[in-house]
């Protein structure tokens, strides 16, 4: 029979597979390409402008879908 190594990780202890997980993980960090401070900016203002129109959006509808029920149900 053929090991391909699954048997190995699974004899490593919890312990040893822990530290390992955080050393892999130290590696993927350090490879990402974070925004630049202008470019996280922009894409913050966005979000929050986005969020502003969606809240007076929700706010009409509420406002509208209110009146309405004090209407009909009178």
């Amino acid at each position: 029979m053929s090991d391909n190594g699954k048997t190995e990780k699974m004899k490593e202890s919890p312990l040893k597979r822990l530290v390992n997980f955080f050393k892999e993980l130290k590696a993927e960090t350090k490879r990402i390409t974070w925004p630049s401070k202008f470019d996280a900016k922009k894409a913050a203002a966005v979000v929050a402008v986005f969020c502003a129109i969606y809240i007076i959006i929700i706010a009409i509808l509420d406002f509208g879908f209110s009146n309405l029920f004090k209407v009909i149900f009178k």
